[in-house]
């Protein structure tokens, strides 16, 4: 059987044994620690509580007070010195549990864990400060856009390691003296969410709009697969810059028109879908705000500043453009 198996069964058998009601008797004057009883794999058997203390104390007291948990991983070492997580080995509770353990065993061979208190905030604050420093999010791939192109970032791979794991081998090796003290936690790989094979795959949409040239392209997984020629906002009624997504979608969408002097006697008002008065003609698709892409009936507009914000588009170019634009798509301006 392994050294880590007998430690293992020992320690359950122990703590079978040390389950004492609070009314048992303490240890007697001379009486003696029986036959087969260990505390951390040192022999107990036929000392008196007091010799078995001091034994104790000996042969495990500089290592588990005056010693040092060593962790390492990805090429860094950390160090908590067992002082500083105020290691305490309480000899006496320990050799008294042997004296207990050695009542019941039945002649049976019983290891005992030491008696030993630490201080768990030190251990956690440890612990918490190598997390930190190997911890590394995973890094998604997304979109690059700019008017003519649009491209993906690389993903990278993050990783972590079991910080509850390793308190409990940390707080282990304050306690036991017979584990290991250089301790080697596993990295864990963290895969992103998103990869740029998977985005290049997705289908993903993404509208560009370029003022100066009045085009709007259409990408899917990243290529232009559609241009069109649209009208943007006047002077005095610029169409906003900067990334938008689309926000909402219509058919036929009501126009809530704005309270401005520019809408006349309409200024406030609701027309329906599909009225002349309508400007908004046959499709809407929301960017910010009270701007959108919508049909227009003046044709002759398209290819100028025309709008009052608004991205114009012939009704045929709406239309198309509809079907093939989820809610969400990224909707670049410049």
């Amino acid at each position: 059987m392994s050294t880590r198996r007998i430690i293992i069964v020992c320690g359950l058998l122990a703590a079978a044994l040390l389950a004492v009601p609070a009314n048992a008797q303490p240890p007697l004057p001379g009486e003696r620690i029986a036959g087969g009883i260990t505390a951390a794999g040192t022999d107990l058997s036929g000392l008196t509580v007091e010799e078995a203390a001091a034994k104790l104390q000996s042969v495990h007291g500089e290592r588990l007070e005056r010693g040092v948990i060593t962790v390492q991983a990805a090429d860094i070492t950390w160090r908590l010195r067992t002082e500083v997580a105020d290691v305490r080995l309480d000899a006496m509770k320990s050799a008294t549990r042997a004296v207990h353990a050695g009542r019941s065993s039945a002649g049976q061979p019983v290891d005992v864990p030491l008696a030993v208190s630490y201080a768990k905030r030190a251990v956690d604050r440890f612990v918490a400060r190598i997390d930190k420093r190997l911890s590394r999010a995973a890094r998604d791939s997304r979109l690059k856009i700019s008017i003519r192109r649009v491209g993906v970032t690389h993903s990278r791979r993050g990783r972590d390691i079991d910080a509850r794991a390793l308190t409990k081998q940390v707080r282990a090796a304050l306690t036991d003296p017979r584990l290991m003290r250089v301790l080697r936690p596993r990295l864990i790989s963290v895969r992103p969410k998103v990869t740029a094979g998977k985005l290049r795959r997705s289908g993903s949409t993404v509208i560009t709009i370029e003022q100066s040239s009045f085009t709007l392209r259409l990408f899917k997984r990243l290529k232009v697969v559609r241009t069109y020629k649209v009208a943007v906002g006047q002077a005095d009624y610029p169409t906003p810059r900067g990334l938008f997504a689309i926000q909402s979608k219509q058919v036929n969408p009501v126009w809530s028109v704005p309270n401005s002097p520019w809408a006349g006697e309409l200024a406030g008002t609701t027309v329906t879908g599909g009225s002349a008065q309508n400007p908004l003609k046959a499709r809407w698709m929301g960017v910010t705000g009270s701007v959108g892409i919508h049909g227009t009936s003046q044709d002759y507009s398209i290819g100028t500043r025309a709008s009052h914000g608004c991205i114009r588009m012939r009704v045929s170019d709406v239309i198309a453009l509809y079907k093939r634009v989820p809610l969400g798509t990224p909707v670049l301006i410049r």
